[in-house]
């Protein structure tokens, strides 16, 4: 993470100290790297060479308006799994013909917008969803282009929560059933075979369970192609983790080259969202108060697992740095713990620090499945979102207020 470093004692994002971003906008507080945002969505692009290929930025890992609009201003494609993550796309500056449209239960309404504006491919999950884009389609009086999500029965060796590619899985089609449903697709005057779709999970930092999905997926396009069925691109997902603590992690260029190496002219289209935008961020906390038993040393902090819910949904470490390195505080152990009446309120366990009330901490690796999975429990208001760039921020989504909480409720008058 290049772009968050210690100057003179004090942790910065890109040329601007984060003491400087807290004054100015308060905490807790996302801080984004625009560099590092652009960095990470090159080194996929540019690892292609001259292959045909799409880069498609999954905007549910960061939906910010700034940050797409950032990705949409160099090109880059979208994965996207609602009409309310198309229509931000959309605003942000986004094309409709450079995204793909996913999700296990895409109703009639998010079909039709998708087909008014031109989505470049639909992810098909299933048989029911084939007939209702079918159907849409028909009524519509278009053709709607789809890829089927085949499901290989691939373990990915993740988090049990995001691993997507065993049968045991909610995602995809069994990938020895699929034939029957492309067969369907193809044979069907308002729908558009496309392309094959395989994901089979998140923060994988093995490349083996990628390649041998792309095996399995490369025997049905060749029995598809037997068929007279053909497939124009291969969309091979994301999930490429990155490191949030000493894990290992994939080269993109090897990984890109291994894939190239079994393809042939076959168009690649790629999902990544942690690894384009997860060590593009940091949350930061401020400690509110610190407490000590005979077991356990507490620092209450600020932020809370309604603002990072990570660490408390799946155990989820990130490393936790002082925003000033600070040798005179109290050196032990700490739980980093919330505000949020529930046991499970942590950020961090046992972390060994040494620190004051009112110092700040930065989270890191936290620009992915931070806000997005953020909400107003114990009606906490949602934090701000700040962009950085160079020696310059933006403030891009303002802190909720109080009065934001319930602007949309009403009392019923007897």
């Amino acid at each position: 993470m290049s772009n968050f470093s210690y100057q003179n004692q004090t942790l910065h994002a890109e040329s601007v100290a984060i003491t400087e971003l807290v004054a100015t906008y308060d905490s807790p507080l996302y801080i984004y790297s625009k560099a590092e945002i652009e960095t990470n969505w090159y080194t996929f692009n540019d690892a292609f060479g001259d292959h045909p290929h799409l880069v498609c930025f999954a905007v549910k890992a960061n939906s910010n308006l700034a940050v797409l609009n950032v990705l949409a201003k160099i090109g880059s494609g979208f994965d996207v799994v609602s009409r309310g993550e198309l229509e931000r796309v959309l605003a942000a500056g986004g094309k409709a013909d450079r995204c793909v449209f996913s999700g296990v239960a895409n109703t009639i309404d998010e079909i039709e917008r998708a087909l008014e504006v031109g989505i470049r491919c639909f992810n098909v999950e299933s048989s029911s969803e084939l007939d209702r884009i079918e159907q849409v389609a028909s009524r519509l009086n278009v053709q709607a282009p789809v890829s089927i999500r085949v499901n290989p029965d691939v373990d990915a060796k993740t988090h049990p929560y995001i691993s997507t590619g065993l049968k045991e899985n909610k995602f995809g089609v069994d990938i020895d059933d699929a034939v029957n449903l492309y067969q369907k697709a193809n044979d069907s005057e308002h729908l558009n075979v496309q392309g094959l779709d395989c994901h089979i999970g998140s923060q994988i930092t093995d490349v083996s369970p990628f390649l041998d999905a792309l095996d399995k997926v490369l025997a049905l396009v060749s029995q598809l192609q037997s068929k007279g069925i053909e497939i124009a691109h291969l969309d091979l997902g994301g999930g490429i983790g990155i490191k949030y603590d000493d894990e290992q992690t994939i080269d993109i260029a090897t990984y890109v080259s291994s894939v190239l190496d079994k393809v042939g002219d076959l168009e690649i289209i790629l999902e990544p969202g942690r690894a384009i935008v997860g060590n593009a961020g940091v949350f930061v906390t401020k400690v509110e108060f610190l407490k000590q038993n005979s077991e356990h040393s507490f620092a209450i902090i600020d932020g809370a697992m309604n603002d990072l819910l990570r660490p408390a949904f799946y155990n989820a470490y990130h490393k936790v740095l002082p925003v000033n390195e600070n040798t005179k505080g109290i050196d032990a152990n700490w739980d980093l713990v919330g505000p949020i009446c529930e046991t499970g309120d942590f950020l961090a366990k046992n972390r060994k620090l040494s620190l004051s009330e009112g110092d700040f901490l930065a989270f890191m690796s936290a620009g992915a499945y931070g806000f997005t999975m953020s909400s107003n429990y114990n009606s906490r208001p949602r934090v701000a979102e700040v962009m950085v760039s160079n020696n310059t921020h933006t403030l891009v989504r303002e802190r909720e207020t109080i009065q934001d909480l319930f602007n949309k409720e009403c009392i019923i008058n007897d």
